[in-house]
């Protein structure tokens, strides 16, 4: 579904280059995590794969190929068909993301109004039908509220229902858990998991918390310094790390520890 050949990245302002010819693949239907410590370069590889990233602001190299289509050599009316419908992206922030003077109902038909000729009563219906979908009690009251009406994990739904309401081919999720509570963390992360399974959506989740990673994604990807140091199935990476980045990242997960009276 997805392939990266050659990756680079530039920012023309400092002349930084901060993705470093990198190389990989994902399969339809695939949960694939990128791991890595802030400023490794996981974010700014997902915001080139979604199209989100200022090209006026970068010089990019390379080829992202998204089922046959060269992305970077799609016209930008060309790449918005893309973007929404067939890649979507949940963010970090949800409070950042969503419009705080527009209803929630109107947010997740957005999509729907960009991308389809779907009449207002349909639309509504599939919005409601979103919301129920990915766990929002009482989705009609919601519908009608505004985004500071709601907790951080019911603003993470609404990004995910938004998302999701055009069923995309692949999913980028940017931390999409760094900002909440280990409890509606876990929610979110069998929320994303359900999604996957019943809808064979691929997911691509970027993170720096590598528990988060395991309980979620088939494979991963360590980036360091703007490189792929190491790749590979999820178990394996965790249980036998072969590079030092790796061993170190391993080492600093948490472990339980009981303590005895």
């Amino acid at each position: 579904m997805l392939t990266v050949n050659d990756l680079r990245v530039t920012f023309k302002s400092t002349g930084k280059e901060a993705i470093h010819g990198i190389n990989f693949q994902m399969s339809a239907g695939e949960r694939l995590g990128i791991v890595g410590e802030s400023g490794s370069g996981k974010t700014v590889t997902a915001m080139a794969i979604s199209g989100l990233i200022e090209r006026r602001n970068v010089n990019m190299t390379g080829r992202v190929m998204f089922n046959d289509k060269d992305l970077w050599n799609l016209s930008r009316n060309a790449l918005r068909t893309v973007q929404g419908k067939e890649i979507g992206v949940v963010f970090q922030e949800p409070m950042t993301s969503l419009d705080p003077l527009m209803k929630i109902g109107a947010q997740v038909e957005e999509t729907l109004v960009i991308h389809t000729r779907t009449k207002p009563e349909k639309r509504k219906q599939l919005a409601l039908r979103a919301l129920h979908e990915v766990g929002i009690a009482s989705p009609e009251i919601v519908y009608n509220k505004y985004p500071h009406q709601l907790s951080g994990g019911q603003r993470q739904r609404i990004m995910i229902a938004a998302a999701m309401i055009i069923l995309p081919k692949l999913l980028i999720c940017d931390e999409p858990t760094t900002a909440l509570d280990v409890s509606v963390q876990a929610q979110i992360l069998q929320l994303l998991h359900r999604m996957n399974e019943e809808y064979h959506v691929g997911i691509l989740l970027i993170s720096h918390d590598l528990k988060v990673v395991k309980n979620l994604c088939d494979r991963v990807i360590v980036m360091y310094r703007g490189n792929i140091v190491e790749e590979g199935k999820t178990e394996e990476v965790f249980s036998n790390p072969k590079h030092e980045y790796t061993q170190r990242l391993v080492a600093a997960i948490p472990q339980r520890r009981r303590y005895e009276q």
